[in-house]
């Protein structure tokens, strides 16, 4: 495990499943989805194509903020519409520079025109710490002498 690691070996490391709403569902099923899979955010789509994202910051700022109903408000009027992305081959370091620059938490994984999965900035930050560990182990047995040659 490294940060030079592509991003799609993090997908390969957790679970398959991926969630996702349909842009004409109501923000509350969304809501409800997110909380019933402890997730924050859903891709929006519709059959296979991929229309956008939508997150809890989206349901507090553009429904509870604003006063809005999230029973009668349609995913589609808060997603976000212009979604970043990232590709398998990309870097892990790359996609926290672009997260970080962007102000994202999530950033799906597409490969040509399939989504093959979403990340998060946990995802991440918990395979580098797992790479940082495995170095220091390494590390420690170098030291102590007995790391095999």
């Amino acid at each position: 495990m490294e940060i030079a690691d592509p991003v799609g070996a993090v997908l390969n490391g957790k679970n398959p499943e991926l969630w996702t709403v349909a842009p004409d569902a109501t923000v509350f099923e969304a809501i409800e989805l997110m909380a019933a899979k402890n997730i924050g955010a859903l891709l929006v789509v519709d059959g296979k194509r991929l229309h956008g994202i939508v997150s809890e910051r989206d349901y507090t700022r553009k429904i509870v903020l604003q006063g809005r109903s999230s029973k009668t408000t349609q995913v589609r009027s808060i997603m976000t519409k212009e979604v970043i992305c990232a590709q398998p081959s990309d870097s892990v370091e790359t996609c926290i520079h672009v997260m970080s620059q962007s102000g994202i938490r999530h950033l799906p994984v597409i490969e040509g025109d399939d989504v093959t999965g979403i990340v998060s900035l946990g995802d991440l930050v918990r395979w580098i710490m797992s790479a940082q560990s495995v170095r220091i182990h390494q590390l420690e047995h170098y030291i102590a002498g007995t790391y095999p040659a």
